[in-house]
């Protein structure tokens, strides 16, 4: 099995799915947003689900176990702290691409093509120049006022004044009411010049 894996498209596929993946996290999403940790995340995700892919695409494989496969990744999301949108959507763009390189019964010509798709998807969709005025941020604040945190009109309009910008909405994702904290993932608007 290994020597089947070695000997055919596999490792042109591997090279492939990592340039693409450095492509789409690095050369994309992390010199536009510097986020290390979802960049290791996605990163290295990419690399395990091709593995993973690659060996499960050379045996049988039961529909049960799929569901399984399945069932654990969902617990991650249960698990793990709330990520943005756009976060999200380049994890699931970097996992995308792993699926598409490391199945065998996909054409190669037909694999580079739609992999360039995503590629050219997130490099358009994503430009800074057609959503120029807006931006989001993620903010720590050090006392919850409940009045305020309670009233999104309010909440906006505090946010607006902290930070100078206009606040056209916010998440918050995490409260800690012992320690008097809320993060918030702030969108914003940009001044005009």
């Amino acid at each position: 099995m290994i020597e089947t894996l070695i000997q055919g498209e596999t490792p042109f596929r591997f090279v492939i799915n990592v340039a693409a993946m450095v492509a789409l996290v690095f050369g994309l999403y992390y010199r536009r947003y510097r986020d290390k940790e979802l960049v290791t995340a996605a990163s290295l995700f990419n690399i395990f689900a091709f593995g993973v892919l690659s060996i499960l695409s050379a045996v049988e494989f039961s529909l049960a176990a799929g569901f399984g496969l399945f069932a654990i990744l969902a617990l991650f999301t249960l698990r793990s702290e709330q990520i943005s949108k756009v976060e999200i959507t380049y994890f699931f763009g970097s996992v995308a691409i792993a699926v598409i390189c490391a199945i065998p019964g996909t054409e190669m010509t037909l694999a580079l093509a739609v992999v360039s798709l995503v590629l050219v998807g997130a490099y358009v969709f994503d430009h800074p120049a057609i959503l120029a005025s807006s931006d989001g941020v993620k903010i720590t604040l050090d006392k919850i006022d409940q009045g305020v945190l309670s009233d999104p009109v309010k909440m906006r309009a505090d946010l607006s004044q902290r930070l100078g910008v206009d606040v056209m909405s916010y998440q918050i994702t995490a409260l800690d009411y012992i320690n008097d904290m809320a993060r918030l993932s702030v969108f914003y608007r940009k001044p005009r010049a």
